[in-house]
């Protein structure tokens, strides 16, 4: 065991965690600077199979909600979001009828987002936000690295799941053996990894990255005020508080300054309103959401 944990930490030594290298820090890189690489047991071709099994699971279990104006507006708004990411992938991203403020990604392209992460998101810079965060997961290949790590210890009998209002995954509970703390460390840096890049992907897709900050402010309240309503997916993360901060240096030292950046879209509001309605059994108009006229403009944020 000891020469086990003398090969991890030897590992970690040279760069084989999740931690950020400096130049995964600068978004004018992304697409070409090895996101995603390290040791990982699982191809490419395994990751993009494993995933859609673990959808498939998803599916038969979750109400999806099939709505063509709400399932094109999310899908959309992730298909630019990957577009501008370092992800390899073809994503396939559905909505899931579920009042809980969730989020989650499977590996190889699968992303799944909670009816109630919709309602909960003030604009559409902060829907962005949450989703630009679950493609950093999979850009990353957070759950197979994990998985490999998992077997380089002997480990490999604990699935993974991903977990999470602006989440991540956490190792299921019911382990025999506790889980060692390298793998608690290993999961903390991924969730960071995964703000960074998320927000670097908000970023250059245009969108103001505090948005980002501006939502997990208010999960941050929204949990002081009513504790346990996302207490549950910070089991093994870091702490609001702590990833806030990061994010919030991130911003002022790592992104240049844009001219302007979107937040909200009249789109947005009517699509979240037709979700509201189709959960409460009322009858939609089979129409397009877009707006039709010069006045429903998007709202853009002048940087000072």
């Amino acid at each position: 065991m000891k020469c086990v944990a003398i090969a991890v930490t030897v590992l970690l030594i040279h760069g084989q965690g999740f931690a950020a290298p400096v130049k995964r820090r600068d978004p004018g890189r992304i697409g070409r600077r090895g996101v995603g690489n390290g040791v990982n047991f699982y191809s490419r071709a395994r990751e993009i199979e494993t995933g859609r099994d673990l959808a498939r699971d998803v599916e038969r279990g979750a109400r999806i909600i099939e709505d063509p104006v709400v399932s094109e507006y999310v899908s959309r708004i992730g298909q630019n979001l990957v577009n501008n990411s370092d992800a390899r992938y073809c994503f396939t991203i559905k909505v899931v009828r579920s009042e809980e403020i969730n989020a989650f990604a499977l590996p190889g392209g699968f992303l799944f987002i909670n009816s109630g992460l919709i309602r909960a998101a003030d604009n559409e810079a902060e829907l962005a936000s949450a989703m630009a965060h679950e493609i950093a997961h999979v850009a990353a290949r957070h759950y197979t690295r994990q998985a490999t790590w998992e077997q380089i210890v002997s480990y490999a009998s604990i699935p993974l799941v991903f977990i999470g209002g602006l989440p991540g995954y956490a190792i299921q509970q019911g382990a025999a053996i506790a889980t060692p703390l390298a793998f608690r460390k290993l999961s903390r840096d991924a969730e960071a990894e995964a703000d960074m890049l998320g927000v670097q992907y908000l970023y250059k897709t245009g969108y103001d990255p505090s948005a980002f900050v501006d939502f997990f402010e208010r999960m941050a309240r929204q949990e002081k005020s009513k504790p346990g309503t996302i207490a549950g997916m910070l089991a093994v993360h870091p702490a609001l508080v702590s990833r806030i901060r990061a994010v919030q240096k991130q911003i002022q030292t790592d992104l240049g300054p844009q001219p302007q950046y979107l937040i909200q879209t009249s789109e947005f509001m009517l699509v979240k309103e037709r979700l509201i309605a189709i959960e409460n059994g009322k009858r939609v108009p089979w129409k397009c959401a877009r707006p039709s006229t010069p006045d429903e403009r998007p709202v853009l944020r002048r940087r000072d």
